[in-house]
């Protein structure tokens, strides 16, 4: 992903011209950003460049001062270049792959692409027939596919668990205890239900790992700026999770409610074929 834009040029072309000004750099780039600890570090060289060459030439520190002068200069310019990433920007900036860390509304994932279909969470928890990726539905693989796909989710979140909040990286991994428990559900009785197997395979393999790669891909000094619809991508990662979340519970209720089912239709038969020659002896069911 090239930085060559003709925005960065004309930034980096000023930087040169004005060189002997680039003990500001890192504090205009805390005022650009409103970051506090980068507008104190600027401050801090600023203060030693303007301390240093305020030593008359006649002291006997002139000498050391101007180096601290120039040092305050090269340390500004190298921790310019270390923060590259809050002021010269991408060519793609604002390119997603998946899913954006913007909406449309409140509380739902703005995907690249929609159509009308089921598979994509709402505020409920519940299915709803709104919209999904235009990536085409996953093809369904095995359950051990998808215990897989979990497991490597589970090990993102891991890896990265210093860089997710404490609260989005507990409901990662609570979700994914609450899939693999339904993963585990079909491995012994699948369901046969098609709408089901595909919103929990998309599930899995599309929509819970585009919301932590999307996440992960932001800088860690830019998840608390606040975007155009003021909102951070922090507030943005917890609120997504959080319906992914309620939306595996709803898999897990909807799963579990038709084994229930099952069972009890399986109960009624057995009472009705059976039920009425336990008080005769033995019945082998043959009339």
């Amino acid at each position: 992903m090239s930085r060559l834009t003709l925005g960065n040029v004309v930034k980096v072309t000023l930087v040169v011209l004005f060189f002997y000004f680039v003990v500001l750099l890192v504090l205009l780039i805390g005022i650009r950003r409103k970051n506090p600890k980068i507008i104190l570090e600027g401050a801090v060289y600023v203060a030693l460049f303007i301390a240093a060459f305020s030593i008359p030439d006649d002291s006997g520190l002139s000498t050391a001062g101007g180096f601290i002068g120039l040092g305050a200069m090269a340390v500004s310019a190298v921790r310019g270049y270390m923060l590259r990433d809050l002021w010269l920007h991408r060519r793609d900036r604002g390119r997603q792959r998946g899913l954006t860390v913007q909406q449309n509304g409140p509380g739902q994932p703005n995907w690249p692409a929609q159509q009308n279909g089921p598979g994509q969470p709402n505020g409920t928890g519940q299915p709803l027939n709104q919209s999904y990726p235009a990536a085409a539905a996953p093809a369904a693989p095995g359950a051990g596919d998808l215990s897989s796909a979990l497991a490597w989710v589970a090990a993102l979140a891991r890896q990265n668990k210093n860089q997710l909040p404490a609260d989005a990286y507990v409901t990662v991994l609570e979700t994914c205890q609450t899939l693999d428990a339904v993963i585990d559900a079909e491995t012994r009785q699948p369901s046969g239900d098609a709408r089901f197997e595909y919103e929990l395979t998309a599930l899995v393999r599309e929509y819970l790992p585009a919301v932590l790669r999307s996440y992960l891909a932001i800088p860690p000094s830019m998840v608390g700026d606040r975007q155009s619809n003021g909102r951070t991508p922090n507030e943005e990662l917890v609120e997504q999770l959080q319906l992914l979340s309620g939306q595996a519970e709803a898999l897990h209720s909807s799963r579990h409610s038709h084994t229930s089912a099952e069972l009890t239709n399986t109960g009624n038969f057995l009472r009705e074929r059976f039920g009425h020659h336990q008080r005769g002896g033995f019945d082998f069911g043959v009339e």
